[in-house]
């Protein structure tokens, strides 16, 4: 049996990050929301929002440790299986990861403790600041990780010495890279969106069951406000994210399309089976002329096709091209699920219709798939290079042998199934005890059965 030590450190890196973005994603909206929910609770003095806050601060207390856990096994990653790509851009991305970690990692840390333990203990006013703090942490996190992540999209602002090392010649280019305000924004509003639908179908599994229907009502309630006004917005950010990847990057955005002639007035392909062997996208459903007005917004604009380019210079098209319609296709179904809201709030339905709390329900997961596919289009379609058209990820991997990284992947499987099952199952566990398990007078609230009076 072949090893091969190129492949394998890919998928074992494709394997811990996407579980460690799942977290992040879900504590970056989730910190935000707790803002807006504890300050709806100081202006109104209406105890569903303080059960709401109590219940929801442990779930983002356990998606923070778990994000924590999974991010220092991710990074590990860059010395044991990419030490070559560390040594050549190690000048670069090892400040941004610092800066990452003295900015916003100690930040939260400071005032996660006051965020969870601190209610009766400290002053309101700390205690909402402590809230808001840990909530520009998280977002502060994302600003550094994905200006890394976008410099090896679109690289500024660097030299190459005669050792192949990269070092840092503009750091404002190197941060604000011409990808980055895109990916950033995008990111972000994607988070918020998964937190929104998140809790939008834990508060309809509620009304379901017809278990805490206040609580459940305000949950249901703000998240449908996010699905009505932030999904337009996602939309806009993403084609704005299109067109800068269209300037900078193009053979990703052909590979996303599926397109591989070189064409004005592009169709654009709904569905199809990008073949890279036949160089065509088979059993195609088009629409005319469409991709060219989408990213060039003009009806005969000019798209370049994918034979533009040699065949070792392009990504894997198939998982590209499919992944990106899954994106794409989940955002479509979040601004249906919006508006369904509006229609269902003025016929007075929006909280008593059982079919749209089941179709919240199915929802729940959406937007955390739509950062995986999201994830998926950005990583593989910069295949083959690890720094976009400077370093392919063939030269970046460890000299490490292919059966050491088989046998260590298995391991990665079997402890975050153990790790991160048993955690997944505490979330439920809080779910499924809802917002009553902060109503008793005898508890400092924290996690269930945890009395600090004692």
């Amino acid at each position: 049996m072949e090893f091969d030590p190129i492949f394998l450190s890919r998928i074992q890196f494709a394997f811990t990050i996407s579980f460690h973005i799942i977290f992040p994603s879900l504590t970056i909206g989730l910190a935000s929301w707790l803002v807006v929910v504890e300050g709806l609770w100081l202006k109104t003095r209406d105890d569903t929002y303080q059960d709401i806050y109590k219940l929801w601060v442990k779930i983002f207390a356990v998606a923070f440790g778990m994000g924590v856990v999974s991010g220092v096994v991710m990074s590990y990653q860059f010395g044991t299986n990419w030490s070559v790509f560390s040594d050549r851009t190690g000048n670069v991305l090892g400040p941004l990861l610092a800066f990452e970690v003295l900015t916003a990692f100690f930040l939260e840390a400071s005032f996660l403790g006051i965020m969870i333990f601190g209610w009766g203990r400290v002053t309101e006013s700390m205690h909402f600041v402590s809230t808001l703090i840990v909530a520009l942490g998280t977002v502060i996190s994302a600003f550094w990780i994905l200006a890394a992540n976008s410099w090896m999209q679109t690289p500024t602002g660097y030299e190459i010495s005669a050792t192949h090392i990269f070092h840092p010649a503009d750091w404002v280019d190197i941060i604000f890279n011409p990808s980055f305000p895109y990916r950033f924004m995008h990111m972000v509003t994607a988070a918020y969106l998964t937190t929104a639908f998140f809790v939008g179908g834990v508060g309809s599994w509620y009304l379901l069951k017809k278990r805490f229907i206040p609580q459940a009502r305000i949950m249901v309630g703000m998240a449908m406000l996010m699905a009505i006004f932030v999904t337009p917005l996602q939309i806009f950010l993403g084609d704005l994210h299109g067109l800068n990847t269209l300037k900078h990057q193009p053979l990703k955005v052909s590979a996303m399309e599926g397109i591989w002639e070189t064409e004005r007035g592009s169709s654009l392909i709904l569905f199809g089976w990008p073949d890279s062997y036949r160089e065509e996208t088979l059993y195609s459903i088009k629409i005319p002329s469409l991709a060219s007005l989408i990213l060039t917004h003009d009806v005969q604009g000019k798209v370049q096709g994918l034979k533009e380019w040699p065949k070792d210079q392009r990504p894997p098209v198939l998982q590209v091209f499919w992944s990106f319609r899954i994106m794409v296709g989940i955002g479509l179904l979040m601004l249906l699920t919006g508006l369904m809201s509006i229609w269902l709030y003025f016929k007075g339905g929006l909280f008593s219709k059982p079919w749209f709390q089941r179709w919240c329900l199915v929802m729940t997961p959406s937007g955390f798939i739509a950062i995986l596919a999201g994830w998926f289009v950005t990583e593989i379609g910069r295949q083959p290079y690890i720094v976009y058209g400077l370093m392919r990820t063939s030269e970046a991997v460890s000299p490490v042998l292919g059966q050491h990284i088989f046998l260590s992947l298995i391991a990665f499987i079997v402890v975050y199934a153990f790790v991160f099952g048993a955690g997944v199952y505490y979330i439920f566990k809080l779910i499924d005890k809802g917002p009553t398990a902060s109503l008793n007078k005898e508890e400092v609230y924290g996690f269930p059965g945890l009395n600090l009076e004692t």
